[in-house]
């Protein structure tokens, strides 16, 4: 699954700069995550990172973008084979 901003965001900007697939972008309100890029930082690191810096706890997983791990692991190799 990738993850989702709710509305409860506080545009704190922390989240951002800790996205390691440049998933994170400000929208037209808030901060949103693209869920083609969102790998829960999986091949990256053992959490998502954007939760663990987040003050608000206002991103969760996202129901309408469910992924196992196997297809998230899968994306995280395209996205890094792209970026060579």
């Amino acid at each position: 699954m990738s993850l989702i901003i709710t509305d409860e965001c506080i545009n704190c900007d922390v989240c951002e700069p800790e996205c390691p697939n440049d998933a994170i972008y400000m929208g037209e309100l808030i901060y949103e995550i693209d869920p083609n890029r969102c790998t829960e930082c999986v091949g990256h690191f053992d959490e998502p990172q954007c939760q663990q810096v987040c003050p608000v706890d206002c991103i969760p997983l996202d129901p309408n973008n469910m992924e196992t791990e196997d297809e998230l692991l899968e994306k995280y190799q395209r996205l890094t084979s792209a970026a060579v």
